[in-house]
């Protein structure tokens, strides 16, 4: 994976084809861009080579300690891009699979190519998604997740728009190139602090209840307010 950092903004591109897999030493590389991220970057571009966006991840654990290592790191680059404070966008030109929909999923922003296919194909191997289905019914609702896992169907782009999987859907390559440019533009126009903000304020108010939620929001307005005052 290249990295690239210009005006605020990281380039990174997968190039692994065809099937563009995440390994370990991938995960932990983009994981550690995303929790540290260089001075002046803003914004994350993720986008992929090839005709695939992801189809998944190496499988090269034979071991429960092995295993164990591979489900790690795939976890902790899925938090890292929860919490990192970097805005991520995903521009997705190609079918995605397993923990290739997981990182869309966790990324801010997602735009895809309507001819793209989202899938979990795990129970065609005989196991049940544990890590995708730790966040997938958020997303899709309990019903839609089961489905999706438990038959492996592939889930048109257009579909996933409509579930919250995607912020939009594009007619091609060049309409999806020149969306994102628009979108990374707009984003840029704005305060990175500002969008850390909301970041966190949504990741901490998902996990409260709506009363509790409220009663927090006060403490951060009244602290935002005081740091835009500040300048």
């Amino acid at each position: 994976m290249h990295f690239d950092l210009m005006d605020g903004v990281i380039a990174a591109e997968l190039d692994r084809p065809p099937q563009n897999l995440f390994s370990i030493e991938l995960c932990h590389r983009l994981a550690d861009l995303l929790d540290d991220p260089p001075a002046g970057a803003h914004v994350l571009r993720l986008r992929a080579t090839g005709d695939t966006f992801c189809m998944g991840r190496d499988r090269g654990g034979a071991t429960p300690a092995e295993i164990k290592g591979e489900a790690g790191a795939l976890a902790r680059l899925t938090r890292s891009a929860r919490r990192t404070p970097l805005v991520t966008v995903a521009e997705v030109q190609g079918d995605a699979a397993g923990f290739g929909v997981g990182l869309i999923a966790a990324f801010d922003i997602a735009v895809a190519v309507r001819n793209a296919s989202f899938r979990f194909p795990e129970v065609g191997i005989g196991l049940a998604p544990a890590l995708v289905l730790a966040w997938l019914p958020r997303v899709v609702g309990r019903r839609e997740a089961f489905w999706l896992t438990a038959t492996g169907s592939p889930l048109a782009a257009d579909r996933a728009c409509s579930l919250g999987l995607l912020n939009e859907v594009v007619a091609d390559q060049p309409a999806l190139t020149k969306r994102v440019d628009e979108m990374v533009a707009e984003l840029r126009s704005h305060s990175p602090r500002v969008h850390a903000d909301i970041k966190d304020m949504l990741r901490a108010f998902g996990e409260l209840g709506d009363d509790s939620a409220l009663d927090a929001s006060v403490d951060r307005l009244v602290v935002g307010s005081l740091r835009r005052g500040e300048g």
